[in-house]
């Protein structure tokens, strides 16, 4: 008798591990996910030439980089809301020069030729 106490001792334990651990398996642990949502407007660049790729951006008369840096579906130059003026100089000849307006969450893709 006390043998067939202990073993259902024993069985009982282990049928309370086996659930313990069955339910705690299926838990998961809380995650928490961040992220900035980036609402400034942007311009980018199709480039269809070397020479477009090189070409110097002016925006409102200040040296933005070369519009190869800022290629469309890759990453953008990002501008405040409103009326702005872009220039593409490729070595001394302007091949852009356009005012433009452009809005909050905008984003606006220039030809570079």
């Amino acid at each position: 008798m006390k043998d067939l106490n202990r073993r259902r001792g024993i069985r009982f334990t282990l049928a309370t591990l086996a659930a313990t651990f069955a339910v705690s398996a299926c838990v998961q642990m809380p995650t928490e996910k961040q992220g900035e949502v980036d609402l400034r407007a942007a311009i980018s660049f199709d480039i269809q030439s070397p020479r477009g790729r090189d070409a110097i951006v002016r925006l409102d008369g200040l040296d933005a980089g070369r519009a190869g840096a800022y290629p469309s579906g890759v990453t953008a130059l990002r501008v405040l809301p409103g009326s702005h003026h872009l220039q593409l100089d490729a070595g001394g000849e302007l091949i852009l020069d356009e005012r433009f307006y452009i809005g909050d969450g905008v984003q606006r893709t220039f030809i570079a030729r």
